[in-house]
């Protein structure tokens, strides 16, 4: 039941300017593919976070679980509520309806910005979605196909609105 969640993170903003980004495939991690079979098979609370806290990490993807998280320099994570006002329906980007589109895509209704470093934080690599403020489970890990590297203090990583984009596909 390998279902892929391809991404397009199109820009990432820093303090001094904007930093286009692609993001390939991505896989659901081992833990929410057994949430998914365990919810629609076997009769079970699916349990998705009703906020998602959104990571960077410095390592690509596995679906094994967390790999390496930034930390320190003011770094956390940032939550997102999981709403149809801050995620769009698979129609439209923007959408605020319940999804009724054919291609399984949604995107950011809103900015996902993150603190501003205070130090450096390494080349980040992926992007996560948990469902913790810290420690907690990942559920999604979207590689960047281009590292960006915050090396020193003063650079907020921001994902405008409709530039976190994902879709769930077979």
């Amino acid at each position: 039941m390998k279902k892929h969640f391809c991404a397009l993170i199109a820009c990432a903003a820093l303090a001094v300017g904007c930093l286009t980004s692609a993001a390939t495939a991505a896989d659901l991690s081992n833990y929410a593919e057994n949430r998914i079979v365990n919810a629609l098979l076997r009769g079970q609370a699916l349990d998705a976070p009703a906020t998602g806290h959104w990571a960077l990490g410095t390592d690509l993807c596995s679906d094994a679980g967390p790999g390496a998280e930034v930390s320190g320099g003011s770094y956390a994570r940032v939550p997102v509520v999981a709403s149809m006002a801050n995620w769009a329906g698979t129609q439209a980007a923007g959408s605020t309806a319940a999804s009724s589109g054919t291609n399984g895509t949604t995107s950011d209704n809103v900015p996902i910005s993150f603190p501003q470093s205070t130090a450096a934080w390494g080349n980040l690599q992926s992007v996560w979605l948990m469902d913790a403020a810290s420690g907690g489970n990942r559920w999604i890990c979207i590689n960047l196909t281009t590292q960006f590297n915050v090396s020193a203090a003063g650079v907020t990583v921001s994902f405008p609105a409709g530039m976190l984009t994902f879709q769930i596909d077979d």
